[in-house]
């Protein structure tokens, strides 16, 4: 078995502080809190839904992040995924053509990035392999880089795009 280099997962803090969501749901929290402090319209109470609502929201987020961890070895990158029923997919580091980060302003400010995997693997046939909300996107995606350059120079595999071109 190859040695594992990192084991990685989605951030739900990441996704809370730098998400446009997230903050949706922080400020939900905070709106019914403070509509309960202040008790408006006598409805205290009923606005500790609010709180309640986004604590749920988090709480689905969190076990969404808990049911797909990712780790990266020398040959592969292997997807856990489930927390009941679960599966081990694995993609060989030099069938990946493209890894591409993606982040917006809040994503930068929270440290986090959404990585897309390419691949001529059968786990991409589908559409590409998508990590949303990794802590250290820049640096993971640079460190996969690097493994799939050195896996296809260890099999000794060049990839060819083919383009079709009406002449």
């Amino acid at each position: 078995m190859d040695e594992r280099l990192d084991t990685f997962r989605s951030s739900t803090l990441g996704w809370l502080i730098g998400t446009a969501a997230g903050l949706g749901t922080i400020l939900l929290a905070l709106a019914g809190i403070v509509l309960m402090a202040m008790d408006v319209q006598a409805l205290g109470v009923y606005w500790l839904a609010l709180p309640l609502l986004a604590l749920v929201i988090v709480a689905v987020k969190w076990l969404q992040n808990l049911a797909a961890t990712y780790e990266v070895t020398e040959e592969r990158l292997i997807i856990h995924r489930g927390i009941i029923f679960k599966s081990v997919d694995e993609i060989e580091l030099y069938r990946i053509k493209d890894v591409r980060i993606d982040f917006s302003l809040l994503n930068q400010i929270a440290g986090i990035g959404r990585i897309t995997v390419s691949s001529s693997d059968e786990t991409t046939r589908a559409g590409d392999l998508v990590l949303p909300e990794i802590q250290k996107a820049q640096e993971r995606r640079e460190q996969l880089r690097r493994l799939v350059d050195t896996a296809r120079q260890k099999r000794q595999v060049r990839e060819i795009d083919m383009v079709h071109e009406d002449i």
